[in-house]
């Protein structure tokens, strides 16, 4: 079974709903069959590359708070990523355009190493004073992950490099009907919205499990023609002759 996630790093949900996640993933009885994909969704598309503000500013504004209120908005949202065991900085936190980090999330998965920065660029934007919207940060982070570093410095310096990959993620997010994040989705047949509890997640992929539709098969089982097995495969005897059997492999 495939689990598309798709989230934001700048999307505090999406750090929280990614820990209950994987709880309520581990406490699945088929987990190992389950494959994790993760794809980019931005939530401020048309920010521009390079403005950045901080946290605190851009909650007031965009929810038209006071400063304080934007502060309590943080700490309620803290104390959620404190429960999950997830370090959370309520001050001092900027915000800015997110398509760099998401292209070399893609070139991260292209070399199997992206789940290490995901979980990098989360801990460094919520849980350190570290700013992934610094082309520098994030190319360190990158190493970190694992990632080769000319390769890497390469992709940011390049803004088309893996644009296709993220524009794509975003459109199929759209067709599927998703208007926030994180946003999970079950052999694309079960959807959940939202950071739920962990117990909410188990629940689901039990019921996607359940519900996949069994193997609907052509023809007889017992019926070896045109086919191949452990045994080798039957060669059709010629219409003219006595009808033989033989065996041999596929070439």
């Amino acid at each position: 079974m495939r689990v598309e996630i798709w989230s934001d790093i700048a999307c505090p949900w999406c750090y929280i709903g990614k820990a209950r996640f994987e709880q309520g993933l581990a406490a699945f009885a088929h987990r190992d069959g389950v494959e994790v994909v993760h794809r980019s969704f931005e939530l401020d598309p048309d920010r521009a590359k390079g403005d950045t503000g901080l946290v605190l500013d851009m909650l007031a504004r965009k929810f038209g708070r006071s400063p304080e209120e934007a502060r309590a908005m943080e700490e309620h949202v803290a104390s959620n990523a404190r429960a999950e065991g997830l370090g959370y900085l309520t001050e001092g936190r900027d915000h800015g355009s997110t398509f760099d980090i998401h292209r070399l999330l893609h070139l991260a998965k292209a070399r199997g190493r992206q789940e290490q920065l995901l979980d990098l660029a989360y801990r460094a934007n919520f849980a350190e004073e570290r700013s992934v919207y610094d082309p520098e940060v994030l190319l360190a982070l990158a190493v970190e992950a694992g990632l080769d570093e000319a390769e890497a410095r390469s992709v940011l310096a390049d803004e088309s490099a893996y644009a296709d990959e993220v524009r794509a993620d975003e459109r199929e997010a759209a067709e599927l009907g998703a208007t926030g994040v994180p946003f999970f989705v079950l052999d694309r047949t079960y959807g959940v919205s939202g950071g739920r509890p962990a117990e909410v997640f188990t629940q689901a992929l039990e019921q996607a499990w359940g519900e996949r539709a069994p193997l609907r098969t052509v023809g007889s089982t017992d019926d070896s023609a045109d086919a191949c097995g452990p045994d080798g495969c039957e060669v059709p005897a010629a219409s003219d002759t006595t009808t033989t059997a033989a065996t041999g492999t596929a070439g």
